[in-house]
């Protein structure tokens, strides 16, 4: 896989730690806070957009990255709305170096696929931003195998490549191991998944009757309603008192466990919410472990479905 490095060289995180957040549901000083006890686990890769939290993502994170700037890896990704045209990808990265304060990142990515734009449009803005330094590795999110393919086949044209790939991947949803994770593989393309705590499900507390996204959002309700993701979830909280380490540890630790080495992006609201996602820096999960936690939840059928073959 593309090994993807800061601006001095050292190779990034098991870990990223994603943004989203900030400006939102955390604010400045608990951003601050969760960035810092990242820094000091090992994390050295931050994930944002130009559009989270209306740009207070970037603005928030932008100071906190400059004492160590040749230490950290910063992507964005621009293009969930507007399009993946030149004018909208040149506009929307301006507008991310002015909100992070900085005139170049390590990674930029494109936040979803654009039916509606040629693809040699793109990727010729994207060849060129990187021909001027102005980013270092491409990166694609929310894209389809087959538009991943396609999108690599012009990229390589242009004299370049797509470093990174962004997909939803966690042991409730684990299509990406049907095809997205085998491309990446295949193509030696970094996996980067989000959600890998299954939008919260993950972290044991709706098993306890809590409340949060899945219960007052209906589009990640919709997401994680199938009886047997709820069955996975309690089951892998049951594992994970038996161990005496929390759901969400094991969740993570096992995205990263994956045998291609993704680099899942946590994310969350505070410290305190934070800390078991982070302690799946440190975790090494063994091959038993790993194989005990995927036989919780459901494998994908292969891509051709031909069961018999799997």
């Amino acid at each position: 896989m593309t090994q993807l490095l800061t601006r001095n060289g050292t190779p990034v995180s098991d870990l990223t730690f994603g943004t989203m957040q900030f400006g939102g549901t955390a604010d400045a000083d608990a951003s601050r806070a969760m960035f810092d006890a990242a820094c000091t686990a090992g994390v050295n890769q931050f994930d944002t957009a130009v559009g989270y939290t209306g740009g207070a993502s970037e603005t928030l994170l932008g100071p906190m990255i400059k004492a160590a700037r040749d230490d950290l890896f910063v992507a964005s990704k621009v293009g969930y709305v507007g399009g993946a045209g030149r004018k909208n990808i040149l506009e929307q990265f301006d507008r991310s170096r002015a909100q992070l304060n900085e005139d170049a990142i390590d990674l930029l990515y494109l936040h979803r696929f654009d039916p509606d734009t040629a693809l040699l449009d793109t990727f010729s803005t994207l060849a060129e931003l990187q021909a001027k330094g102005l980013i270092r590795y491409i990166g694609v999110s929310n894209y389809a195998a087959w538009q991943v393919m396609k999108a690599q086949g012009i990229a390589q044209t242009l004299g370049t490549k797509i470093d990174a790939v962004q997909p939803m991947y966690s042991l409730v949803k684990r299509q990406s191991e049907v095809e997205i994770i085998p491309v990446a593989q295949d193509q030696d393309i970094t996996v980067v998944p989000y959600s890998p705590l299954g939008g919260g499900l993950l972290t044991g507390k709706y098993a306890a009757g809590g409340s949060g996204r899945l219960t007052e959002d209906s589009r990640y309700k919709a997401r994680y309603n199938q009886p047997w993701m709820h069955d996975t979830a309690r089951e892998l909280s049951a594992l994970s008192a038996d161990l005496g380490t929390d759901p969400a540890t094991l969740a993570v630790a096992w995205v990263k466990t994956h045998p291609t080495a993704p680099r899942p992006i946590i994310s969350a609201r505070s410290v305190t919410q934070l800390a078991p996602s982070l302690a799946a820096q440190s975790y090494d999960m063994d091959d038993a472990l790993y194989d005990q936690i995927t036989a919780l939840s459901v494998t994908p059928a292969p891509a051709t479905d031909r069961l018999e073959e799997a």
